[in-house]
């Protein structure tokens, strides 16, 4: 702990002395980037209408009969990610390492396990060490810690490898089905949200100058491959967001995550689907972007995305050739009278790996079938309330830790 605080004070001393050169005190930059933040009326308004708007989504989900779980933060296993990152924390503990988690995808599948619950939600904290802009500007997306409402619903439809392989009609039709049950529960959510915002923070709202509409349903709804093709692979969001006069609309179809479900991926006779030219069609994700309205021109802002989920990969098999082809692991598990042969090449993998492949009494997988996603709270708020006073995430944080501002997070 000792040699902690010194290499800690090591690196402030560094700091202090390099804003020193340039002819400012440590007192004038906390006074400048925190103080001013903290006792600042933007804040004040941002945390009210963030307030109404986390408290609103919350009791709709718990009408809606999902269970709160606690939050994980520490784990032999996190989120692999589809970008790029500096690195993943470890943590030394009890003679084993345990990684900070990226997002809680994996411990959400598990906490959906009991064939009872509907669903579950958290408050989950995310730690992720973003990297810096190349081009050393304000990207607005990212914070190095942040917090995601999370979301799992069970699905219940017991579809299993052979319906899978030898049924694509009947999957098909359901997973159309489920598409419209997940991304409607969403959209419900986010009505009451933007409801009780419009009800409790009108005077914030004016004070930001901004419009939150309570937006009809259904949101539209947009394929990746067409925005692609209309506007090209850069850009893509804002420029449908532009065409689009929903405050809240839907792209759908973005190949990412190896646990958001691609079908069909597996093909009878142990073939698979050609990973390079994978329509929009056959991915079942979606993105909700949002932007803000100026009152007084009505004019909106860039849209941002501030939800992903999907339905998710539910069977062993295609669980772990998605997992071999993201190039999360170098190989399948060796699974043998109880054990893993080589879980040792697996990382954390090993144990989740295995209850994935587990059966119960009648031969059944024991895995849960589920759908789900997050919405990034801080994401939310920026996107919202973007305009004269909302410049950069971190104007709607206390203590946001943004990549692209401060060479050292203070508090």
């Amino acid at each position: 702990m000792e040699d902690k605080i010194k290499l800690i004070g090591e690196s402030l001393y560094r700091f202090q002395s390099a804003i020193n050169e340039n002819g400012t005190t440590l007192e004038d930059y906390i006074r400048e980037h925190y103080l001013g933040k903290w006792t600042s009326d933007d804040l004040y308004h941002v945390s009210a209408i963030r307030t109404s708007f986390v408290n609103a989504a919350t009791r709709y989900m718990i009408d809606q009969g999902l269970f709160n779980i606690e939050k994980v933060m520490l784990s032999i296993i996190t989120d692999p990610l589809a970008h790029d990152i500096e690195h993943t924390p470890s943590i030394p503990y009890k003679g084993h390492t345990y990684l900070t988690t990226h997002s809680m995808i994996y411990s959400k599948f598990l906490a959906c396990s009991n064939s009872n619950v509907k669903g579950i939600y958290v408050d989950s904290p995310n730690i992720r060490l973003e990297i810096e802009s190349p081009m050393r500007t304000q990207r607005g997306r990212y914070l190095v810690d942040f917090s995601q409402i999370d979301v799992e619903l069970r699905r219940n439809r017991g579809l299993l490898l052979d319906d899978y392989l030898y049924n694509s009609e009947k999957v098909i039709e359901i997973l159309n089905a489920d598409m419209e049950i997940i991304m409607g529960f969403f959209e419900k959510m986010i009505v009451a949200a933007c409801e009780e915002v419009n009800r409790k923070n009108a005077d914030s709202l004016k004070y930001f100058g901004i419009v939150l509409e309570v937006p009809k349903t259904p949101f539209p709804a947009f394929p990746k491959d067409d925005c692609v093709k209309k506007y090209g692979p850069r850009g893509y969001e804002e420029k449908t967001g532009e065409e689009t006069k929903s405050q809240f609309f839907w792209i759908r179809g973005l190949l990412r995550e190896n646990y958001d479900l691609v079908y069909p991926y597996l093909l009878p006779h142990e073939k698979k689907i050609d990973i390079r030219n994978i329509p929009s069609a056959s991915v079942f994700n979606y993105d909700i972007l949002a932007k803000s309205i100026d009152a007084k021109t009505g004019k909106h802002s860039a849209a941002k995305e501030i939800l992903s989920g999907a339905i998710r990969e539910w069977l062993f098999e295609p669980i772990i050739e998605r997992i071999i082809d993201n190039k999360v692991l170098p190989v399948r598990p060796v699974i043998r009278n109880g054990n893993i042969e080589n879980i040792d090449e697996l990382g954390g993998y090993g144990p989740f790996l295995y209850f994935a492949s587990m059966k119960g009494k009648d031969g059944k997988p024991l895995f849960p079938d589920t759908m789900g996603g997050g919405i990034g709270i801080e994401r939310t708020l920026y996107s919202i309330l973007r305009g004269d006073r909302i410049k950069k995430i971190d104007d709607v944080t206390f203590f946001g830790k943004n990549p692209d501002s401060h060479p050292l997070y203070l508090f």
